[in-house]
């Protein structure tokens, strides 16, 4: 990992994912970008004229706002030392987030979001949901204030359908980089069971020839996957959950169809996809 971006709209939830970046950053010696989107009404600024005189005084006005947030904001104690560079662009949120990790050749984007009570806002429909469903590469998304980040258990939930092989490496190279422990996970649902063997054969048939380092196999059953998720989590002290997304609809349909908004929602882990 060499390249970490990260949106900034200087709230709260952004220090939150900045902070954790930072701690990324710090392990694994990479560079963080920070990105500042100014969304402006029509009329206010031409993109095409950007850095031109054409631009009205109002737009140069955000544009001062917004680099002098971006110079206290760099004096924060946990970027201290780190290789970081802030971008202050007139773009619409999403498609800037997209376009600057092409650029960049980012190797994860790491978001903040409002959390349980208003992180259904955040992605159902909105940017953090559209980076989700669109980007390339891995989506960190942080919703609370970790003072001491650390990955050492990690949950990889999943239903092991062979053809999701192909993303497994990125799983792997994640877990690596912080010499954690990969805790793969299987729910059952009264809805969707399948018997123990059924389901030790699936995930061993999944991680055949992949060299996973520290792991352990959980089958746990529960009255839905996402509430299986959150209480394994919980029961192994997990530090974050990794999920695949197809690309298709987002958080819907990450994985087995539709795992639902509700885990990321109500999980207060922060929660990273790769898409397959």
């Amino acid at each position: 990992m060499k390249n970490i971006l990260v949106p900034i709209d200087f709230s709260d939830q952004a220090e939150y994912a900045a902070k954790v970046a930072s701690k990324i950053a710090r392990l694994t010696n990479s560079k963080i970008y920070l990105l500042h989107m100014l969304e402006l009404p029509t009329g206010v600024i031409d993109p095409t004229s950007y850095g031109t005189s054409n631009n009205s005084p109002t737009s140069l006005l955000f544009l001062k706002r917004a680099h002098e947030k971006f110079e206290e904001f760099k004096k924060s104690d946990f970027l201290e030392g780190l290789d970081v560079e802030d971008s202050v662009q007139f773009h619409k949120a999403f498609d800037g987030i997209i376009d600057e990790s092409k650029k960049r050749d980012i190797d994860l984007i790491v978001m903040g979001s409002k959390g349980s009570s208003g992180l259904e806002e955040m992605l159902v429909g909105s940017n953090t949901e559209k980076v989700v469903r669109n980007s390339e590469v891995p989506v960190l998304v942080v919703k609370e204030d970790i003072e001491d980040f650390k990955i050492q258990n990690i949950v990889f939930a999943s239903n092991f359908k062979y053809e999701y092989r192909v993303a497994f490496q990125k799983i792997l190279d994640f877990a690596t980089l912080f010499d954690a422990k990969l805790h793969l996970l299987k729910i059952n649902t009264i809805h969707n069971f399948e018997t123990t063997k059924e389901s030790s054969d699936a995930i061993r048939n999944f991680i055949n020839d992949f060299d996973l380092g520290d792991y352990s196999l959980n089958i746990y059953n529960d009255v839905s996957v996402e509430a299986g998720i959150l209480n394994f989590s919980k029961v192994i002290d997990a530090d974050i959950i990794l999920l695949n997304t197809h690309g298709r609809r987002g958080l819907a349909h990450l994985f087995n169809g539709s795992i639902g908004e509700d885990l990321a929602n109500h999980s207060k882990l922060p929660v990273a996809t790769f898409k397959i």
